[in-house]
Formats: C-alpha cells, structure tokens, sequence
C-alpha cells in the first residue's frame, strides 16, 4: 500500500497516543491496549480504500478500535484463561469402555457361578448383608455362607483371569471390582 498519502501517514502517527490512551482507558491493561492499537492499525491499513478523504480519521480510528474491542469481549465470554493448561488437562475424560468390558466380563463371570455361590455372593458382596443375615436369608449355617462368599470368591478372580503369577489378585479395575464387591 505504497499509494498512501504521506499526510494520512502522518495523522496515523500523530494519533498513536491518542489511540493508546483511549485503548488503556478502556481495557486497563496496557498489554491487551497496545494489541488493540495494533489491530487498529492493521485494520484501518487494510481498509483505507474505506476512509473518504477530508473526514475525520481520529473518529474513524477510534471507533475502528472501540469495534475492535467489543469485539474481543464477547470471544472473550467463550474463552477461559489457562496459563499453566490445568483446565485443558480437566477436559479430558477417561476412555468408559474398558470400565464397561469389565462390568460385562464380571455379570459373565457371575453368571457361571452356582446358584448358592452367586447368592451368597450377591447378599455379603454387593447388598452388604452380614454373613450372619445371609445365612438366615439362605437358611444355612453361618460356616457355610461364609465358605460360599469365599469359594464365590476365588472362583470369580479365576474366571476372570486376576491372580497374578504369585497367586495374589492383580491390581486391574476387575480386580477392585471384585475385591470391593466380595470380600467380606
């Protein structure tokens, strides 16, 4: 844009303060008021084709900079600062799909059990019931609700594959699912 008169280059200049000073006022932070100044310029720089020759360039600058920071107002609305990207790292969301596969790979399991085994299971394990409560429930000995809860037990970590190679249960989502589920 070589074809700018030396004189609107000279009024651009001559109302750098002018625009400084009604950017600072309006934003109260010299960082974002020099970027508006900036953008003001580069805007009016691009759209000088725009400006009628004789009309007052300092009206049309300002309200070129006053649109311009209206308008990083409302993109403002919809943006949050994040210096240190600790809310970007909240976004993310952890993959449900394994949690579901071990949920069905679970009622698969407990569906294998024998039927006082997954009774027993199911009244200690998962609706918190005493073994004492259950084997009235059941109508066995306390001993022998308790041997089921345990058998129940052991058979669901083999089916579901979480001893690891000691003989101890893994540390797998499965494996806390079963321990929170059925241990007594």
């Amino acid at each position: 844009m070589t074809n700018v008169e030396p004189d609107i280059r000279n009024e651009l200049t001559a109302l750098l303060p002018n625009l400084r000073a009604f950017s600072n006022s309006l934003t109260r932070n010299r960082d974002l008021a020099d970027d508006l100044v900036q953008e003001t310029l580069i805007k009016a720089w691009k759209n000088q084709d725009r400006f009628i020759p004789g009309s007052n360039l300092k009206a049309w600058l300002f309200t070129i900079l006053r649109n311009t920071y209206l308008t990083h107002l409302r993109r403002r609305k919809f943006e949050a600062e994040d210096v240190n990207g600790e809310l970007v790292q909240q976004l993310s969301v952890e993959a449900s799909q394994g949690a579901h596969m071990d949920l069905i790979d679970f009622s698969e399991a407990l569906a294998r059990l024998p039927r006082e085994q997954r009774e027993a299971i199911l009244l200690v394990g998962a609706e918190g019931f005493s073994h004492e409560d259950a084997a009235l429930m059941c109508g066995c000995a306390v001993g022998t609700m308790k041997s089921r809860v345990n058998r129940a037990r052991n058979k669901l970590s083999e089916i579901l594959g979480l001893q690891d190679a000691d003989g101890g249960e893994s540390s797998s989502l499965s494996a806390t699912i079963t321990q929170h589920l059925v241990q007594p």
